[in-house]
Order: C-alpha cells, then sequence, then structure tokens
C-alpha cells in the first residue's frame, strides 16, 4: 500500500538520483542527442522539488498532476511533454484514491507508459524510452499476477527496465533527433531510457523499505 507520504519519498528519491546522473545522462545524450538530458531532467525535477511542501498535503492524483504540468513547462526539448504526459496520465489513473495497492501502481505504470506512447507515437525497438517501460510493465503485469509483494513487483519492474535499457545499444534509432543519426545512432545507449529506468530504480527503492 502506497500513501501520499510514500509517493513523496518517490518523487524525492527521483529529484536526488537524476541531479546524482545529470552529467551521465547528459554524456549519454551528447552522442546521440542534443547533450542536455541530464541537464533538463535534473532542472525539471528541481522545479518540481521546489513545489514539495505544498504537494506533501495533496493526494496522490494532485501530486502527479503537479509533476506533470511542472515538467511540460520547465523540462526543455522532447522530454518534458513526455514525461509531463506520462505523469498527468498516472495522476488520472490515481484519481480517487487515497491509497495504492499494488494493483493501483501497475495502473499507475500503464498510464505513464500510455501517456509517452501517445504523446510521442514511439513502438518497442525504437530506441526511445518506450524500450524500457514496456518490459518494465510486463514484468510488474507478472509479478501483480503472481500476487507479488509492491516490493518485488516494482523490483521486477525496474530490472526488467534495466534490461531495456541496455538493449537499446545496439538499436537503430527511428525516432526522435537521434533517428537523425541513422546508422550512427547504433552502439549508444538511449538516454532517455536510462533516465526512465533510473525512475523505476527510485520507486523499487522507496518500496522496498515500506
Amino acid at each position: 500500500m502506497m500513501t501520499n507520504e510514500d509517493t513523496m519519498r518517490w518523487l524525492g528519491r527521483v529529484a536526488e538520483v537524476l541531479h546524482e546522473n545529470r552529467d551521465y545522462l547528459t554524456q549519454l545524450d551528447s552522442a546521440i542527442g542534443d547533450a542536455d538530458h541530464g541537464i533538463n531532467m535534473d532542472r525539471g525535477f528541481s522545479s518540481v522539488r521546489d513545489k514539495f511542501p505544498a504537494m506533501a498535503a495533496t493526494d496522490i492524483a494532485a501530486q502527479m498532476r503537479t509533476v506533470g504540468s511542472t515538467l511540460v513547462s520547465t523540462v526543455g526539448g522532447a522530454s518534458g511533454p513526455l514525461y509531463g504526459t506520462a505523469f498527468l496520465r498516472a495522476g488520472g489513473a490515481a484519481a480517487n484514491k487515497a491509497e495504492l495497492e499494488p494493483a493501483d501502481v501497475v495502473a499507475m505504470l500503464e498510464a505513464f507508459l500510455g501517456g509517452i506512447v501517445a504523446r510521442g507515437k514511439a513502438q518497442p525497438g525504437e530506441k526511445t524510452m518506450v524500450d524500457a517501460l514496456t518490459p518494465a510493465l510486463a514484468a510488474a503485469k507478472q509479478a501483480l499476477a503472481e500476487n507479488a509483494s509492491l516490493a518485488e513487483i516494482t523490483a521486477r519492474a525496474a530490472a526488467a527496465a534495466e534490461e531495456g535499457v541496455k538493449a537499446t545499444i545496439p538499436m537503430l534509432a527511428t525516432k526522435g533527433r537521434a533517428s537523425y543519426l541513422g546508422e550512427r545512432s547504433i552502439g549508444h545507449q538511449d538516454p532517455g531510457a536510462t533516465s526512465s529506468w533510473l525512475m523505476l530504480r527510485s520507486l523499487a527503492e522507496v518500496c522496498a523499505k515500506m
């Protein structure tokens, strides 16, 4: 069961992890993008963190919507609209829920991925964040079907996302900025998939301590 305090801990951990990995994500993006993914994500979640005092008293749906609207307005490039839409959709999935059961968390993850697919029109295999989130959702659904704990569900989702990130390295990018490089995009890890995995890893860390 996740409460709004747990989701605040998760968002706080995401902000920390993206700040810690700012240079790493930017380095990944310098190979196949605009060399700003880490900078943009750190800026976005720094703005989210500024809103934590007000968010702490709101329900989970409102928290997710605040994150989404903040990312849309503060994150440059494609990542702002993509992650912004993802969090807005996640907020919709959490509507009218004071606490989240494991099934609710999986539903939020599905809505999160759905938001990115709807906004970016990406499919698995195109070297995007979808390549981390799709296997993560599949792993989460499988774990839920096995009546696994929330800690186990999120751990398996994060592990699947990490494998998905590694799988982007040999892919040819056919979506987004990286697609302009054609064959030269092969051999590089996708930065968006990497930041998606870092968010899920942060969620697993928080759920493991609940």
